[in-house]
């Protein structure tokens, strides 16, 4: 492989590597913004879509229209009114900040997290926590089939505009399933 492609691919995998861990943000943390209350703000909204573009987290940064979205979603996902969504997914964020930033080359137990947040939400919004749970999760699913084809989408143009072979795309593939790069979720 030329030494060309090589730092393209490495800069390439970087760059979906940084995109990835700006995109998959928790759910908590994306809710920064309170929605102005409207018809499509309640339970009646349509699972799946999460505005008047019917697109799904596809905000960038955090919180605007991403937690808008996500709200809506998971609010339609529990038949409750995105409303009382967004303020309790603030309320898990304000009693969970931490109090110090995480020490160099450590994560948060996103597992721990998911937990208390799936708990946090069931009691607010009185709901049972497995429903929440299991919301929880296929929001996140969708998300991650979402950066998949996304991924795939630019490395097949990437393969048709000649910037990378086809070797390559798989190698890009392969190392965003094994969880190597981030990008697309695994």
């Amino acid at each position: 492989m030329s030494r060309t492609k090589r730092m393209t691919l490495a800069i390439s995998a970087g760059a979906l590597a940084l995109g990835a861990g700006l995109g998959v943000t928790g759910m908590a943390s994306a809710a920064t913004t309170t929605p102005t209350p409207t018809p499509s703000a309640s339970a009646e909204a349509t699972p799946g879509t999460s505005g008047a573009d019917g697109m799904r987290g596809h905000g960038h940064g955090r919180g605007g229209e991403r937690g808008g979205a996500q709200a809506a979603d998971l609010a339609a996902k529990l038949g409750v009114e995105e409303a009382k969504v967004t303020e309790a997914l603030q309320a898990f964020r304000e009693a969970n900040k931490p109090t110090t930033p995480p020490a160099e080359g450590t994560k948060p137990d996103r597992a721990a997290r998911d937990a208390a947040l799936a708990k946090s939400l069931a009691e607010s919004l009185g709901i049972e926590e497995s429903k929440v749970t299991a919301a929880l999760e296929e929001l996140r699913t969708a998300a991650q089939a979402d950066r998949a084809a996304a991924l795939k989408t630019k490395l097949d143009k990437a393969v048709t505009d000649g910037t990378l072979t086809q070797a390559e795309a798989d190698a890009v593939t392969k190392a965003v399933e094994k969880g190597v790069i981030g990008g697309g979720g695994h």
